[in-house]
């Protein structure tokens, strides 16, 4: 009796990529200005691109794409797979990558998932990323806060780290209360001239060594606290790095010209196979 052997033809894709991190927050990210790699790029498949010991490893996938009106469009996709809400340090981190490829030369404006943005890399290169105007900050019962800075944000003042962010993040975000659409959980530590930022992350589901929307809402609740108004700015450090967030904030609570400053850094450029059946 004969057996019949079937083999599986798998045939494979090549990706160049670029790893960038922006204050340790780091990311996967991909020119597709002539290619269309999100539909190829399943949930799984970023997922594995972004798995720390099996694939390149990062808090995040971006696309560079051609946008019809203004210089680029950026896409973002969390760890998970999932494409998500607005990245500031992954914003950062495509302009930086977009005048690499000659976009634009000091001056920028792009598309994200929550609208336009404007950019600019100053002379000592560090990257100015405009936010989104902000109409609400909430104070909840609890005495903590919650707004959306282009992501929606948990912030709680401590005085000392929690003996685990990720445990006490992960019960905020997993709490009756969010645990549908998510949030991201900021514990925020006030020390002499500056503010101290440790962000459990929606999507990554770990704490990050930054957040750019989670240090931007992080100044803004604190200068709201404190009954501080008018044009400010607010030092932010982080475990990855030290950011500036610039702002003018009314006694209502509302925020505009939001600015969120800081250093990136392309680490290294490469290519990898996926592969399909």
């Amino acid at each position: 009796m004969r057996r019949r052997i079937s083999f599986l033809s798998i045939s494979y894709m090549q990706i160049s990529f670029y790893k960038y991190q922006g204050t340790g927050n780091d990311f996967i990210i991909i020119d597709d200005r002539d290619t269309e790699y999100d539909r190829v790029l399943t949930d799984e498949r970023i997922r594995f691109l972004c798995h720390r010991r099996f694939g390149i490893g990062a808090d995040g996938l971006i696309l560079l794409k051609n946008s019809k009106n203004i210089d680029f469009k950026m896409v973002y996709f969390n760890a998970d797979g999932n494409e998500s809400s607005m990245c500031g340090n992954g914003g950062r981190c495509v302009v930086h990558f977009a005048r690499f490829l000659h976009i634009f030369d000091e001056r920028t404006t792009f598309d994200a998932i929550d609208g336009e943005h404007e950019a600019l890399v100053s002379s000592d290169g560090l990257i100015h990323l405009r936010m989104n105007d902000v109409h609400q900050i909430e104070s909840l019962p609890s005495g903590n806060y919650q707004l959306n800075t282009g992501s929606p944000h948990y912030i709680t003042f401590c005085h000392e780290w929690p003996e685990n962010i990720v445990a006490e993040g992960a019960s905020v975000r997993y709490s009756p209360t969010y645990a549908h659409e998510g949030i991201n959980v900021n514990f925020v530590k006030v020390t002499s001239g500056c503010l101290e930022v440790a962000t459990y992350e929606r999507g990554v589901e770990d704490e990050t060594l930054s957040c750019g929307t989670g240090v931007t809402a992080a100044a803004l609740v604190h200068a709201l606290k404190n009954n501080e108004f008018g044009h400010l700015t607010k030092h932010i450090k982080t475990k990855g790095g030290d950011l500036k967030i610039s702002f003018h904030l009314s006694p209502q609570g509302s925020a505009s010209d939001i600015w969120l400053i800081g250093p990136v850094q392309q680490v290294f450029e490469g290519k990898i196979e996926i592969s399909f059946l």
